[in-house]
C-alpha cells in the first residue's frame, strides 16, 4: 500500500475511528520514544564499562549547594 492510498484510507474512517488511529499512533510513539532511550542508556553504560569509568557515591559527596539561597521579601 503506498502513502497514499493510507492516507485514503484514513480519511474514509470515521471521526471516532481517526481519533482511535490517532491515540494509537501517539502511544506507540511514546513507546518507540522510551525504548529509544533505555537502549541509548544501555548503550552509554556499556561504553562507560569498556573504558573503566565508574562512579561512586564518592564522586556525588558535597555535589548540593547548602546555602539557605536568596533572601525573600514578602
Amino acid at each position: 500500500m503506498v502513502f497514499q492510498e493510507i492516507v485514503d484510507s484514513v480519511i474514509a474512517l470515521s471521526v471516532e475511528e481517526q481519533d482511535n488511529l490517532i491515540e494509537l499512533i501517539r502511544q506507540q510513539r511514546e513507546e518507540q520514544r522510551g525504548n529509544e532511550l533505555w537502549h541509548s542508556l544501555q548503550r552509554m553504560r556499556a561504553i562507560l564499562e569498556e573504558e573503566g569509568v565508574f562512579a561512586d557515591e564518592d564522586d556525588f559527596a558535597n555535589l548540593r549547594d547548602r546555602s539557605p539561597g536568596r533572601e525573600v521579601n514578602l
